[in-house]
């Protein structure tokens, strides 16, 4: 009753674009992670200068498991990296280590689309659940009023989704600014790398906001075309 084949129409398309950036990704960090930086540092190395000489302070450096699973948690001032960004002495390993600490100064500056993008984070993890289960019951019922609210509820994965467009788009910016500024980039060959590799990742995030709009025009035809059945 509830899925309908416009669902494919809808979300294919979606697939294809993350499975085409998902294979951008690899293949962007793959070339650069075999090109080794002038520098020789580390991306650990890297962070841990950039961190001293960017005054970014009371920001750690630690160890995650898993490949390109870097990231910066606000909740802890912790870099964490990945064994391939944390000890790779090449471009890839430091665009990435220098991207996430974009999102360290972004935190201490209080960058605000990073502040708005984290109070989502809550109303998001609700609602992707709950706002489906209100589209299927209102459904059910022939409670289109219901149906429209869980829509509604649903939609805020795809403002989450914009939002984080400009958070990793000016986190990008500061990485390669600060890269450059440092020394820790030396040559226009290793800046085309870096530019590579955080490109194709925000490419990953694009792709993400076609896939939550994609998803949300489905469930509103769904709804639209149920109440006027």
């Amino acid at each position: 009753m509830f899925f309908s084949p416009s669902y494919l129409i809808y979300m294919i398309p979606a697939f294809i674009l993350m499975a085409l950036t998902s294979w951008y990704v690899k293949a962007a960090y793959n070339k650069w992670s075999r090109v080794p930086a002038q520098s020789r540092l580390t991306g650990a190395q890297a962070a841990q200068r950039l961190i001293s000489t960017g005054g970014i302070y009371g920001v750690q450096v630690q160890g995650v498991a898993g490949n390109l699973t870097d990231h910066y948690d606000p909740r802890n001032k912790t870099l964490f990296l990945s064994p391939g960004v944390a000890n790779g002495a090449s471009v890839a390993s430091m665009a990435i280590a220098a991207h996430e600490l974009g999102h360290a100064m972004q935190d201490a500056e209080d960058y605000l689309p990073l502040r708005f993008r984290s109070a989502l984070v809550p109303v998001v993890n609700i609602g992707s659940n709950l706002g489906w289960f209100l589209i299927m019951i209102g459904l059910f019922l022939r409670f289109t009023e219901l149906a429209w609210l869980g829509v509604l509820i649903f939609a805020g994965g795809a403002v989450f989704a914009l939002a984080t467009l400009p958070v990793e788009f000016n986190a990008s910016s500061r990485a390669k600014q600060l890269l450059a500024q440092t020394g820790i980039i030396q040559t226009d060959a290793e800046m085309r790398g870096v530019n590579s590799v955080l490109n194709a990742a925000a490419l990953t995030y694009v792709a993400g906001l076609v896939t939550a709009i994609l998803q949300l025009l489905y469930y509103v035809s769904l709804v639209g075309g149920g109440r006027r059945r």
